[in-house]
């Protein structure tokens, strides 16, 4: 994968795929979920699929929402695997049970990321050690794939030391851990206090077996540096929302606003192009990481037309 990154880059690396925007719980932070969406139909999914590997991408993520709460889920997954994609799924892990969890190897799942933002259940956000530890057990006893656990630092997110805690519990049942930092609801960076930047220290040497080590942005963020890099989104990493949208990414949505249905390489050019006003004090890792491959070329000389109001872009939807 990164050596076919290396060579060409008109292809994306890694696509976030929303199957559904419904989700079984109400985190304050989150600006991601609703509670009455319907899953986007099976047909429609079957062709955004197609034409992420038409454009050459090489992971398809599955987010929401909660994709869990998506009945076609594991259909979607085989097909990401029959097109010789990497699959990959983001969840809040309240709906795995050892069978759900075997029904995902046998789907060819490649990896899972579970989020916990602390040891017991707060206002603020309800994905626990407490609530979640037995479903961490069930994955470290039935689960076939990749399984990261990441935790939160956040001022509005209870004990910092929670973090830590989270992070030592999954490195003891064998899974890899990251660390993230909570950020407001365009992505960008909210500070770290003293005790919140020791246990980010804390968990990144714990986290040396994580697959996610690309994160030298994060050591910048808690000094209180601002990142001066290139920001690729819209072309090496999409995020395809349930209208089948292409965005920047889940804090950035509303441009470019095409349909997937439409996109090209032309437009992944562009956009590997096309400078981004949001990246220096952007926290959201999945797009740095995958920035990174192209870190060393084509400089961006183009200011693109950003939206940072959500709620004020008005899209049409989609139609497959």
């Amino acid at each position: 994968m990164i050596a076919r990154g290396l060579i060409s880059t008109d292809h994306p690396v890694l696509a976030h795929l929303v199957v559904t925007r419904r989700c079984n719980l109400a985190c304050e932070y989150c600006s991601e979920y609703d509670h009455v969406s319907p899953p986007v139909p099976l047909e429609a999914l079957i062709k955004r699929v197609d034409r992420l590997a038409e454009l050459g991408t090489s992971i398809v993520t599955i987010s929401g929402g909660e994709p869990l709460m998506q009945p076609d889920l594991d259909e979607v997954i085989r097909h990401i695997r029959r097109r010789g994609l990497l699959a990959g799924l983001i969840t809040n892990g309240y709906l795995l049970t050892a069978a759900r969890i075997r029904a995902l190897n046998d789907a060819g799942l490649d990896h899972l990321q579970i989020s916990i933002d602390n040891v017991i259940p707060g206002q603020v956000s309800k994905k626990s050690l407490k609530v979640l530890d037995h479903k961490l057990r069930l994955l470290a006893e039935h689960a076939e794939f990749h399984v990261n656990i990441n935790t939160v630092l956040g001022s509005s997110l209870g004990r910092p030391s929670d973090a830590l805690v989270v992070a030592r519990r999954a490195n003891e049942l064998g899974f890899t851990s990251t660390v993230g930092i909570l950020h407001d609801q365009w992505g960008q960076m909210k500070p770290l206090d003293a005790e919140q930047r020791e246990v980010f220290v804390e968990i990144k040497a714990l986290g040396k077996r994580s697959y996610s080590r690309f994160n030298r942005f994060q050591d910048n963020m808690v000094a209180g540096v601002q990142n001066d890099w290139r920001c690729r989104a819209g072309a090496r990493y999409l995020y395809v929302c349930e209208d089948g949208l292409v965005h920047y990414c889940s804090q950035q949505r509303g441009y470019p606003g095409k349909p997937l249905a439409e996109y090209t390489t032309e437009d992944v050019r562009r956009e590997f192009l096309t400078e981004k006003p949001c990246t220096s004090s952007c926290t959201v890792s999945c797009v740095h990481q995958v920035s990174y491959l192209d870190s060393w070329r084509a400089p961006q000389r183009r200011p693109a037309p950003l939206v940072t109001a959500p709620s004020l872009v008005q899209i049409e939807t989609a139609q497959d």
